[in-house]
């Protein structure tokens, strides 16, 4: 199902979104080419959570997309497989918005709908492979 495929774009994309964050942040402090990441402890509150939004972007779009090839490549083709999958971009979007805006409980549901959207895709694509 080619919803897979843009499920993996659509995540990468969103690793970036709470990178904007911060780069508006850095403009306002000051931003020092010569040393990018000292700045760091300059952020403000916001902006030291969009970093921390950021790179953990990085970490849950490995897994991601590791599932969702497995669910392409096996040919996985159902509707709780395209819902994990929409499930998982749209979790990854509002987890960085909750995370910006300091709302722990949310921003953690959502991690856990992220991670439970991959397990997901992984679970029916060995699931779809034994036949």
């Amino acid at each position: 199902m080619i919803i897979f495929l843009y499920a993996i774009a659509a995540a990468a994309v969103l690793i970036y979104l709470p990178f904007l964050v911060v780069g508006y942040a850095r403009v306002r402090v000051g931003y020092d080419v010569s040393a990018p990441r000292a700045i760091f402890d300059k952020l403000p509150p916001y902006a030291q959570r969009a970093t921390w939004a950021h790179q953990n972007s990085f970490e849950t779009f490995m897994v991601f997309a590791a599932a969702a090839l497995m669910a392409y490549v096996t040919g996985v083709n159902s509707s709780i497989a395209a819902w994990a999958a929409i499930a998982f971009v749209v979790a990854r979007l509002l987890f960085s918005i909750f995370y910006i805006l300091n709302i722990p409980l949310l921003r953690s549901l959502m991690f856990g709908i992220g991670s439970l959207s991959s397990g997901t895709l992984i679970v029916l694509s060995i699931m779809q492979a034994k036949g």
